[in-house]
Order: structure tokens, then sequence, then C-alpha cells
């Protein structure tokens, strides 16, 4: 059974991005946990907010998000009916990146899916906020999926690594099952001015050649200098779906999650995009 985190702050795009999740994942048995935090919102209004009002203004915004988070629900349920999902809400009154760590450990989910952006909908960012804060700190797999985008089966899925990092069974096990029942073909991206590996690199792919063995699978090297560069010409010229990359130390991700001008480096993505974690932070 699938466990799935869906954070939310009732956004079109908070909407869309539940609504692809429900989709994707059709065939599966899954469990959905919507998730909405508050804490900012109770925060927000400095002015007229004290310590005397502070609980009642709490209590006030945590009963409208718990009748919201019932709404989307009633409306999931309407709209899709799928027997084989079922659905819970949590609202809580805690910061998003704290709230969401709290339920992949309480309640061992497999994998967080939002939208990039939220209500600020912010064009000029490739990721809201919340969202970057997610991809930085909690510890799961990150599905994010662009403003607007409409679901589609997916049927080709780029993975660019450099095969240094030993990866997690559990996370390939994810996007093995999330390839297979369209047997969608995964292209693994080699960005590199070599076209040898190392003995540690043939080791790593080998395992992921044997995770991924339900699927087709292409093992390809571009030779270029640049891997932003690399990895939209191939998203462009195979017409991929979903955009796959590890957060680990030192990792092509790592360095564009924490430039602090993150769309210098033009990931401006219009695809799904899934982060696995493969590390801990402090």
């Amino acid at each position: 059974m699938r466990k799935i985190l869906i954070p939310t702050d009732f956004s079109d795009n908070a909407q869309n991005a539940k609504n692809y999740a429900v989709d994707l994942f059709k065939y599966e048995i899954c469990e959905f946990y919507f998730l909405h935090a508050y804490q900012d919102e109770v925060y927000a209004d400095e002015v007229s907010l004290t310590q005397e009002n502070i609980d009642d203004v709490a209590a006030a915004i945590g009963k409208t998000s718990e009748e919201k988070l019932k709404d989307i629900v009633a409306n999931t349920k309407s709209i899709f009916s799928n027997p084989r999902h079922s659905y819970h809400i949590i609202s809580a009154n805690n910061l998003l990146v704290d709230e969401a760590n709290k339920i992949v450990d309480d309640e061992n989910i497999d994998l967080i899916l939002m939208g990039t952006r939220g209500k600020t909908d912010d064009r000029k960012l490739t990721f809201g906020s919340n969202t970057l804060q997610v991809l930085k700190y909690v510890q799961c797999p990150v599905l994010a999926i662009p403003q607007g985008y409409k679901y589609t089966q997916p049927k080709h899925i780029l993975f660019t690594t450099d095969y240094m990092i030993p990866y997690k069974r559990r996370e390939l096990k994810l996007l093995c099952e999330i390839a297979a029942p369209y047997r969608a073909t995964i292209d693994m991206l080699y960005v590199s001015k070599s076209n040898r590996l190392s003995l540690r690199q043939e080791d790593n792919r080998k395992f992921i050649e044997n995770e991924l063995g339900k699927n087709t699978i292409n093992f390809k090297i571009d030779n270029s200098k640049h891997v932003i560069n690399a990895v939209y010409k191939h998203i462009k010229e195979n017409n991929t779906d979903i955009l796959v990359m590890v957060n680990t130390r030192y990792s092509i991700l790592e360095n564009i999650l924490f430039q602090s001008t993150i769309d210098e480096l033009s990931l401006n993505l219009d695809i799904p995009f899934l982060a696995l974690q493969n590390m801990r932070r402090n």
C-alpha cells in the first residue's frame, strides 16, 4: 500500500497537484494524507495579533482549515470515486517542514506530492518557498507538479545521475512502480566529458538496472559541459513526462537547490519533477 502526503494551501496549484496524484496512482492501493500547516497564517496579521487573542485567532484558522480539508476529500471522492484510495486530513498549527517531517516519520510516508508553487504563484520562480523548503529539508521523495500541468500518463522518464552514490532500494522501487503500470521508458542520463565509468559507478549502475528491471531502461552518456543544458535538450527531444534527480551531498540537485538564486540556473521546469532523497540534514 502506497502512503502519499499532499500538502495544500487550497490554491489552484495545490488542487491541480492533488488531481495529478490521484490520477497517477489510480491503479494502486493508496492512503492519501491531505495536510494544511497554518502557523504562518496565525502570525500573518501582526497589526491586530496580540498575546490575548492569539489562541482565538489560531482556533478560528484551524476550524476553517479543517473544513476546507474535508471539502477536498468530499470533492476528490465525488470526482474520482476510486475504491483503492482512502483519505486522511491533518490540520496543524505548525510550520510546513516540521509537520511534514513528523508525518513522514509517524506514518512511514512513501512520497510527498505538491505543486511547484502555491498561492503566490510567482512565475519568475521555478519553486515557491514552501516547495523549495520541502525539497531541501524533508526526508522523503518529493514529486512537484508545475502550475497548470495537465495529467498525462508518464511514458518517458528522465533520470539524470552521475552514478556516484549508493541508491536507496526503497526509492528506486517507488520509481519502478510509478513507471511500470504505464510501461514507461526510463532514460538514465549521465552528463560527462568521459565515456568511461569507474568501478564505483559501474556497481551503482548495475544496482539501478537490477532495481528498475521491470521497466525498459536506456543508459545514455552526454558529453556536454553543461548539465542543465543537457537535461533540457533531452527533455525536449524525447517528450519527457517526468524528470528524476537524487538529492545527496554534493549532487547536481543539491547544488541547484542551495543556490540563492535558483532560477539563474534556468531550472524552469514545465514537467513533473521527482526528487529522491539520499541524505539526512541536521
